[in-house]
């Protein structure tokens, strides 16, 4: 038996899955690490943390597996995204990583616009500079730690850090590179005009790789405390949304998915670089090669609901607190949620908008406000999905992953929403999974990244609108986007104020 390890390290935790030849998931370990938000809007990690995270997942999993460990063949990464490691000359890290969800480089933003003109900057990018990105963390850093940044020689990001603690080889691939705000996506490589224009020596940069790229073996190390064999052969990996598209077998025009984790994603499959959202969507290259997708973002998805429990219903398991639900009637009883707790993505890149609940009266329950925040969370994707459908794009069929597949009730709020067909696959490993799809591609498994994923992709079920549904939805869509507008000078003061 051949084996593969896909590694998926995102916000909150480390998750690491055994895979065989015939994509069946084997074992699987996650390792739980901290979030340190020392300041309203400031969110960092240590990079240690992963490291001994992964460690820890790594030989919990090849222990319960009990397969031998020259058997597991290579080993790839999926990461979350945008996240800012800092280098010395001597591969240090010179402070915590700065991770997408933070918000303190609004005037880093506007300075990229006023160095490199906006639309010029989305030319090169095909993207806003945006407060989630790479670019702006290191003009933060910059201007506000100098003492560090002159000590920087490299910048990476963190699944980029931690291949590198396990090879000693410093890499990122593509689909990553697109996120960081300084790719030249059209020509494929780092781009020199923006790196010049705020200042930055390309030599920070590290060097670009495809997803499926053989980088290196394990070394000693990872291999004397996980228990993997040396010959174990590490491949670049992707970022998490790309990664994701990978497991979910987004691979071809037209295909699209919605991803509710801690944020929430639409991605559509796109086969030509040359198309354009104008920055209004991200438009990032793929996992696989010659290839991209467009997507929104909803930063606060999943989180919405986290933070709702722990907030008012703590005593309350997630199942408890989402029990009745589906007693609730469409739109909530009339309430409405705007889930913009740390500000928002798209279609409004807008770091100092915060969340409402509009509409509430002293007949409301905690049901009322659960299913008001699924809701909420859903129009906000469905925002994404109407763009893209303005735009062209035939949009019936949503490959739905992550926590949002797993509540029978969202899954019919997002059916109605979007009115599309929600399909759920039968094993839902997401971007856990489009790493060892792309392990198994660079060992040579596969002859592409589809007919690894078409092997291993079966549908669980298929969920339809419901026709009055659609309609009533439809109507409290067009009141859901005037909060935004509504209440962006109301936020814009109080964020002031705070």
């Amino acid at each position: 038996m051949s084996y593969v390890i896909g590694v998926d390290l995102g916000t909150s935790a480390v998750k690491v899955l055994l895979v065989n030849r015939q994509g069946e998931v084997v074992s699987e370990s996650s390792c739980d690490y901290p979030l340190i938000q020392e300041k309203a809007g400031y969110s960092e990690q240590k990079p240690e943390d992963w490291v001994s995270g992964t460690k820890k997942a790594l030989a919990q999993l090849v222990k319960q597996a009990q397969v031998p460990s020259e058997q597991i063949e290579g080993i790839s990464f999926s990461g979350q995204m945008h996240g800012l490691v800092l280098l010395d000359e001597n591969r240090q890290v010179l402070r915590n990583a700065i991770l997408w969800n933070d918000t303190r480089t609004t005037k880093q933003c506007q300075e990229i616009y006023d160095l490199v003109g906006k639309e010029r900057y989305i030319e090169l990018t095909k993207n806003l500079a945006l407060e989630g990105f790479t670019l702006p963390k290191i003009l933060w850093v910059k201007s506000n730690e100098s003492h560090i940044f002159e000590q920087a020689a490299k910048f990476v990001l963190p699944k980029d850090y931690l291949r590198y603690r396990m090879t000693g080889q410093i890499h990122m691939d593509y689909s990553d590179a697109a996120g960081t705000g300084m790719l030249d996506l059209n020509k494929g490589e780092w781009s020199s005009e923006i790196a010049s224009a705020v200042g930055l020596d390309e030599s920070l940069c590290p060097e670009l790789v495809h997803s499926h790229k053989y980088v290196s073996q394990l070394n000693e190390e990872f291999v004397e405390e996980t228990g993997l064999s040396a010959k174990t052969k590490v491949f670049a990996g992707g970022a998490d949304n790309a990664c994701g598209a990978i497991g979910s077998g987004i691979l071809g025009e037209g295909k699209t998915m919605c991803s509710i984790g801690t944020s929430g994603v639409v991605l559509s499959y796109e086969d030509d670089s040359t198309a354009t959202y104008d920055g209004k969507a991200h438009f990032f290259n793929h996992g696989k090669e010659e290839a991209y997708y467009a997507m929104g973002v909803t930063l606060s998805a999943g989180y919405s609901l986290n933070w709702f429990k722990e907030t008012f219903a703590k005593e309350l398991s997630f199942e408890d607190l989402l029990a009745d639900v589906d007693q609730v009637p469409v739109g909530s009883r009339g309430l409405l949620f705007t889930p913009y707790l740390v500000g928002e993505r798209t279609p409004h890149a807008d770091a100092q908008i915060r969340g409402s609940f509009i509409g509430m009266d002293s007949s409301h329950e905690i049901k009322d406000f659960a299913r008001a925040v699924m809701e909420g969370i859903t129009f906000s994707l469905n925002e994404t999905i109407e763009m893209f459908r303005e735009r062209g794009k035939t949009i019936d069929t949503i490959y739905s992953i992550g926590g949002g597949a797993k509540n029978q009730e969202w899954i019919q709020i997002q059916a109605d929403i979007f009115n599309a067909n929600i399909v759920r696959l039968t094993s839902e490993q997401g971007p856990g999974m489009g790493a060892a799809l792309l392990a198994g591609y660079g060992l040579g498994w596969y002859q592409s990244l589809l007919e690894g994923a078409s092997n291993l992709i079966e549908v669980k079920d298929e969920i339809k609108p419901i026709p009055e549904n659609v309609e009533k939805y439809r109507r409290l869509f067009d009141l859901y986007k005037n909060v935004y507008y509504q209440t962006k000078s109301i936020n814009d003061g109080l964020v002031d104020f705070r």
